[in-house]
């Protein structure tokens, strides 16, 4: 008989491992970690014949070099920037994601942060709430028709066009940038391609971020970026945390450059209490309170989603231990 392989989960699956064993248990012996710390990994995952994790934690080039015969990290989520990849390929090592397990659910939160925020729904809420001002719709106002206001994308991966199709649905003209999507994307969905990020910016009622984190991403957005957007414009990062230099958004917000932000996803998770958004989100005398939605990475949620990143995560691995060819590589 075969020697059975070892998967490990590293992130926060905690339970019976029914839908991983359902694809994985007649090879291996699966064994959830539940760790939220990289440092918790030490000794535990060294003879792993493959790995799977979520964001949770990260896998550095200090764990990776431990591995004795990873056959497999799958990072069982779109967003790959916690896995050092370059130091996996570097021993042999190869990295998937699973990018299309929550493209629904991802672009469904996107637009319905923008909705939210674009007909002030979170505005007056919060302001009836505390008893401020009349009892009217003039606390939102002014209020513009959702149709043919310019909704501009960055990152027309499987998420952004998602999102596009959304957005198109609701009579909006959307537009994107994306300097690696091949040329005849824009045709076939009926959509405008912007060849600068600065053209999409200074057109954009609202931009939605849905782009990897890069090198070339990092801080993709910041003060200067959001001072070319037309005044009284809405940002949405579903995405990434650090594509958005979150300290710019309360100085915008008070400016009036921006009329409100919906944020999924932050650079640390949970935030450290002291984050100038965070003081200001929480303060109910700033604008912030109002018009910043911030929400606790969960734009991908959905019980159907979860079983399909698990789902997705062990075929990955499946394939590996069994030396079939494998998909969705990034490294």
């Amino acid at each position: 008989m075969s020697p059975r392989f070892r998967v490990v989960i590293t992130d926060f699956i905690a339970d019976d491992l029914a839908p991983e064993r359902a694809i994985l248990g007649d090879l291996a012996d699966l064994e959830a970690l539940n760790a939220f710390h990289e440092s918790e990994l030490a000794g535990r995952i060294d003879s792993a014949d493959a790995v799977m994790l979520y964001h949770n934690l990260g896998l550095s080039r200090d764990t990776i070099r431990r591995l004795q015969r990873c056959k497999l990290i799958v990072r069982c989520g779109v967003g790959f920037d916690n896995v050092d990849r370059i130091a996996a390929r570097e021993l042999g090592i190869p990295v998937a994601n699973v990018p299309d397990y929550g493209t629904e659910e991802v672009a469904d939160s996107a637009v319905g942060l923008m909705l939210t925020l674009v007909r002030g729904i979170h505005l007056c809420n919060a302001r009836l709430q505390r008893r401020l001002g009349p009892w009217s719709y003039t606390q939102a106002a002014p209020i513009h028709r959702l149709r043919g206001q310019v909704f501009g994308i960055i990152g027309l991966g499987r998420i952004g066009t998602a999102a596009a199709l959304r957005a198109r649905a609701l009579g909006m003209e959307v537009l994107f940038y994306d300097p690696y999507k091949p040329d005849g994307y824009d045709k076939a969905l009926g959509l405008r391609r912007c060849e600068t990020l600065d053209e999409l910016l200074a057109i954009s009622r609202v931009v939605s971020l849905h782009c990897p984190l890069t090198d070339e991403t990092r801080h993709l957005i910041r003060a200067r970026e959001l001072e070319q957007m037309p005044r009284g414009s809405f940002l949405i990062n579903t995405a990434r945390g650090g594509c958005v230099d979150l300290a710019a958004l309360p100085p915008a917000i008070v400016s009036g450059r921006l009329a409100g932000a919906g944020i999924d996803v932050l650079p640390h998770e949970p935030p450290p209490d002291d984050h100038p958004l965070l003081v200001a989100w929480r303060d109910p005398s700033h604008p912030c309170f109002d018009r910043v939605i911030l929400n606790p990475h969960s734009a991908f949620y959905s019980e159907e989603g979860l079983t399909d990143m698990r789902v997705k995560g062990a075929q990955a691995c499946r394939r590996a231990l069994l030396g079939e060819p494998l998909r969705n590589l990034v490294n």
